[in-house]
C-alpha cells in the first residue's frame, strides 16, 4: 500500500483499522513484529463488547502476535472449546457470548500472558 494515514485517524474506509503503535494498516503493522519481545511475552487482553450488536455480547481477544492464518486456526480452536460461533475481524478474535474466563484459562494453557480487560 505505502500510504500512511493522518496522525489522528484510527480507521479509514480505504485502509481499514490502523495500528496505534506504527500508524499503519493492521495488515501491514510492523511494531508487533519489531518491538524486540518474543511473541509469547506480549500481553493478550480478553474483554466483552456489546456495542453495535443489539445487546448481544461477544468475547474479544486482542493483542495476539499472529498472522492471519494462525489467527484463523486459533479462533477455530477457541470456538470449539467454547462451543460457540465467532469470527476473526481486524486482527482480533470475536467469540459469541461471554466466555472470558474460559478464554483466559485456555490461552494461559497455551503459554500466553493473558489479562481480563474491562468489567
Amino acid at each position: 500500500m505505502g500510504r500512511t494515514p493522518a496522525p489522528g485517524i484510527v480507521y479509514t474506509t480505504g485502509l481499514g483499522a490502523i495500528c496505534p503503535g506504527c500508524r499503519r494498516p493492521v495488515a501491514d503493522c510492523v511494531c508487533r513484529k519489531a518491538d524486540g519481545r518474543p511473541a509469547r511475552d506480549q500481553v493478550i487482553r480478553v474483554s466483552r463488547e456489546v456495542a453495535g450488536r443489539k445487546g448481544k455480547g461477544v468475547s474479544v481477544v486482542t493483542g495476539l502476535p499472529l498472522g492471519p492464518a494462525e489467527l484463523e486456526t486459533l479462533a477455530g480452536d477457541l470456538k470449539r472449546r467454547c462451543g460457540s460461533g465467532g469470527t476473526v475481524r481486524d486482527g482480533r478474535i470475536e467469540i459469541q457470548g461471554d466466555h472470558r474466563d474460559l478464554l483466559v484459562e485456555e490461552l494461559g494453557k497455551r503459554g500466553y500472558k493473558v489479562k481480563r480487560a474491562g468489567g
